[in-house]
Order: C-alpha cells, then sequence, then structure tokens
C-alpha cells in the first residue's frame, strides 16, 4: 500500500466536500480578551475573537494569571508523574476539594481534559458494572460516544431530549437490571437545553444511574457557577457531574464530582486515569483560582446572558438566521459547507472578526453555521462591528437571510 497517496487522498476528500479544516494561527493578547493576533501568510493582523469557549475571558483574569505564575515559582513546571506514582501534588488535592465545594459533592477527580474525564469515566462505568445497559441521548459529545464505545456492555441511542423515547427504552429492561442514562445539560452546537429533571424523574423510576455532561455549563449558570443543575435546583439528584476547566474556567482540564465512593472506583479502576501524566500543578493553582472566583462573581453570568441575548436580538431583527437557542450560544446558519467557509474567511479577510466555520461532523450536513459566543468583555462597539460584518458579508455571498 502507498501510505502517503492514501493520506493524500483522504485530505483530497475533505477539500472536495468543503469540509477541510484550516487553523486560525493566534496569539491572544494577555489582559486584552477578545482581542489578538492572527498571524497568516501575508503577515501578523489585529482580530477580534467571536467564536472562543473562554465564555468569561478567565483566561486573562489577573488572579487567575497571578496563581498561575506563583504555582510555576513555587511548584515548578511539572508535576512529576502519574497520579499514582509521584504525580499528586497538593494543588490537585486543592482544586478537587474545590470542585467538590461547588458542585455539593462528596468528592471530585480531575483529568487532563473533559475529553478523558467522559471517556474514562464512562467507559470504566461500562466495563466494571456487570450486565450494564447505557442510554445515550442521540446528540451526546463525541468523547461521551467514544467512552461509551469502548465499553463491552449493551448500548442504546435515544431521541434527542425526548423523554418520551427515553422512557420507552429504559421500561424495556428489568428494574433492577443496571443502567445508565448518559446527557449532556447544555449541547454546545445548538444551544439547547435538556430537561434534567425529568430525566432524573425517570431514572428514578427504572433504577438508572445519571451521568450528565455540564461542560458548557459550569461557571457560567447557577448563583455560584456550578451549571444548569444548579440553576434548576437538580444537582443533588446527579449521580456523576462532569465538567471542564477549559471554558468558562480558562484553564484546562476536565472533572468528575459525585460521592466518594464513585470517585474512589474510578480512581481506582479507570486507565484514563491511572495511566496519564498529572495536570501541572500551575494549572491546578490557576484552575482553582478560577473556580473560586467564579462563585463569587454571579455579576459576570449576568453579563455574559445579556450579550447573548442583545446579539441575538440585533441579528435576527436584520432578519439573519438566528438558529433557536436558549442559552449563551449564538448560532447562524449558513446550511452549506463551502459557504460556511467562504463567510468565516470573509469575516477576517474584510472585517478582522474571527468566527469559526462548523461543519460536518461536529453537526449534521446540511446544518453547517458560523456558532457565535459573546463573552462579558465583548463590548458594545464590538458587537456594532459583528453586526455589520455579518450584513456585509451575507450580502457579499448571497446567503438566506430567514431562517
Amino acid at each position: 500500500m502507498k501510505y502517503e497517496d492514501f493520506f493524500a487522498d483522504r485530505i483530497k476528500d475533505l477539500k472536495e466536500e468543503g469540509r477541510y479544516r484550516v487553523f486560525a494561527d493566534l496569539e491572544r493578547k494577555a489582559g486584552n480578551f477578545p482581542a489578538a493576533f492572527n498571524h497568516a501568510e501575508d503577515g501578523v493582523h489585529d482580530v477580534t475573537v467571536w467564536c472562543s469557549n473562554d465564555y468569561l475571558g478567565m483566561g486573562q483574569n489577573p488572579e487567575v494569571l497571578d496563581a498561575m505564575r506563583e504555582a510555576v515559582s513555587r511548584c515548578g513546571a511539572g508535576a512529576g508523574g502519574t497520579r499514582n506514582i509521584a504525580g499528586t501534588c497538593h494543588e490537585h488535592v486543592l482544586l478537587e476539594r474545590e470542585l467538590a465545594d461547588l458542585h455539593e459533592t462528596e468528592s471530585a477527580l480531575i483529568f487532563g481534559s473533559g475529553w478523558m474525564a467522559n471517556m474514562t469515566a464512562l467507559s470504566t462505568f461500562g466495563i466494571m458494572i456487570p450486565d450494564l445497559v447505557i442510554l445515550s441521548d442521540f446528540h451526546n459529545h463525541n468523547s461521551m460516544i467514544e467512552g461509551i464505545r469502548h465499553t463491552k456492555c449493551e448500548r442504546v441511542i435515544f431521541g434527542h431530549n425526548d423523554l418520551d423515547d427515553l422512557e420507552a427504552k429504559l421500561a424495556a429492561y428489568p428494574k433492577d437490571r443496571p443502567k445508565l442514562v448518559a446527557f449532556e445539560s447544555l449541547y454546545s452546537m445548538d444551544g439547547d437545553i435538556a430537561p434534567i429533571e425529568g430525566i432524573c424523574d425517570l431514572a428514578e423510576k427504572y433504577g438508572a444511574m445519571t451521568f450528565i455532561d455540564e461542560v458548557h455549563a459550569v461557571g457560567l449558570y447557577g448563583e455560584r457557577g456550578a451549571g444548569v443543575c444548579e440553576r434548576d435546583g437538580q444537582m443533588h439528584r446527579l449521580d456523576v457531574i462532569q465538567g471542564t476547566l477549559a471554558k468558562a474556567f480558562g484553564v484546562v482540564g476536565g472533572y468528575i464530582a459525585g460521592s466518594a465512593m464513585m470517585c474512589d472506583f474510578i480512581r481506582s479502576y479507570g486507565a484514563g486515569f491511572i495511566f496519564s501524566t498529572s495536570m501541572p500543578p500551575a494549572v491546578a493553582a490557576a484552575a482553582r483560582t478560577s473556580v473560586a472566583y467564579l462563585k463569587q462573581h454571579n455579576e459576570l453570568r449576568e453579563r455574559h446572558q445579556e450579550r447573548a441575548a442583545t446579539l441575538k436580538r440585533r441579528l435576527r431583527k436584520l432578519g439573519l438566521p438566528v438558529m433557536p437557542s436558549v442559552s449563551h450560544i449564538v448560532p447562524v446558519l449558513v446550511g452549506d459547507p463551502v459557504q460556511c467557509k467562504e463567510a468565516s474567511d470573509l469575516l477576517m479577510e474584510r472585517h478582522s472578526v474571527y468566527v469559526q466555520p462548523i461543519n460536518y461532523p461536529t453537526v449534521q450536513r446540511g446544518t453547517e453555521r458560523l456558532r457565535i459566543t459573546p463573552t462579558p468583555l465583548h463590548s458594545d462597539a464590538d458587537m456594532d462591528h459583528l453586526v455589520q460584518a455579518i450584513t456585509d458579508v451575507w450580502q457579499h455571498i448571497g446567503l438566506k437571510k430567514d431562517f
């Protein structure tokens, strides 16, 4: 086999479909988010970032930066090993305590990423719990899907946020058979929110564990930022809460929170935890500072929601196809991969606005979109410029204006 030819052909396929991914080469400006430098072929340009998952700008928060610098000076760069072999630093312990306090659980366990947290926890449950069946929402994130795929247990997909379908599938199994319902609180591409209370009701009725991914909600919802579960008064009903430190908290890493025994079980049996080098202590210190800060600063969440609602209103007023969203996600439908990439390129080239095109397989074919994420740090002037830029690009390409 000519391996290089094979690789080249597969890349050619992506380019012909219009979904070959090009990365913006950004240099974030410390203390000046959402401004950044874009390193392009024709030089370095100023851009305004409108698609970051650093939803609250905490990656530039002075207290977070100070905590990271101080920890580097005190502990050095790396952790020195896996958690089991010389790699459990005191900052890891403190961060896990902070996260358990956030979610009002007995314990928490940190991972190198949210992807690894989902992958490890779900695969460990599926491998270790005898005769377990996992029921997974149709729109679950790749990390959840991969975790479930790596098990030998039975797997069932239920309709997205469809309580009737979930109940029908749960009812098909004996109540005493082990079951786990895996779902997200906030689905990041469409911006819709799960019926958490209804899912918990069904799980209790049919004897199932609940596993919720709050990745795009922790830090952003609830009085202290514990997520949609906190906002909706359901946090105590979830068996496993999974979250990230890389989005609203502005650093990197993932975690699960729940009972002390459940966390110890994953700690002791989860291969993705056991065999991974630990998070650098400076990262843990920065993340802990961010979590603690956001517990005390609900005004950032209020400003964040206002920015998202204002942008949706302004874009819809102009007839632009903002997809239905009840959250901080502002998805603008394009519906074609080539035009979606063209719109993104023109926003950057003509207006110094960076919004990444979202194409298949991240979203279904025909639903390609620009996914805009306003932050509390986007000013009215930033928003005026964005609205003007999108209007210009829509007219230039001839895209549809009504959804």
